[in-house]
């Protein structure tokens, strides 16, 4: 099974707007949106505006991903992209149905994220509604983190989860991706890459990656 690529572009070089069109032209999935508030994660990334002005020129599906704590608020400036998906943290979220019906009636795909620290278990009852479920391999927050090994045990727990009940989410996993920790996520169908892709050149790292 091919895995699809969802590129993070948290640490590419400036100026990120050429930068991030570059690696829209390759062959790529999705580019994945990083959007951090510095409440629900310590680190803070850009607003809907900056994220305007760096992706305005882009025609990748975008895949956002959520990890702050006033959610609907960020949903309803990130919509505005008409993205493929938009995952909030099930962590982040007081009313865990109330937000996945909310960005279904948006017409958008809704993926809900878990922390490396978040089992499975807690969150099965909601597995049905979803379009994707988002593991997080590292902890949410930074670029460039090793890549946590039992991650590999929730992404076979919900292929196996998907398969017994006829499911119809895509598995996401993010953090700590590069040419040899891929090879470990074969039953995930999406991998947010960000620093192996960015801090090279793009185009081999792409190559390595799909090899």
């Amino acid at each position: 099974m091919k895995v699809a690529i969802s590129a993070s572009f948290l640490d590419i070089k400036e100026p990120k707007n050429v930068e991030v069109s570059k690696l829209d032209s390759l062959d790529i999935d999705y580019l994945h949106l990083d959007v951090m508030d510095g409440i629900f994660v310590e680190n803070k990334t850009y607003t809907y505006e900056e994220f305007y002005e760096i992706l305005k020129y882009t025609k990748k599906p975008k895949d956002v991903h959520l990890m702050v704590s006033d959610v609907k608020k960020y949903i309803d400036s990130f919509k505005q992209f008409n993205p493929e998906f938009i995952t909030f943290h099930y962590e982040a979220a007081s009313e865990v149905s109330s937000v996945i019906n909310y960005i279904k009636q948006l017409g958008i795909k809704v993926g809900m994220s878990i922390k490396p620290s978040t089992d499975i278990k807690e969150v099965s009852k909601y597995l049905e509604f979803l379009d994707l479920i988002l593991v997080m391999s590292v902890e949410p927050g930074r670029g460039g983190q090793k890549f946590i090994e039992n991650s590999v045990e929730k992404i076979e727990k919900l292929y196996n989860l998907r398969k017994e009940f006829n499911y119809k989410y895509l598995i996401e996993v993010d953090g700590g991706i590069n040419d040899e920790t891929i090879k470990k996520c074969d039953k995930a169908d999406i991998c947010v890459v960000g620093s192996f892709i960015t801090k090279q050149d793009y185009k081999e790292a792409l190559e390595k990656l799909k090899n």
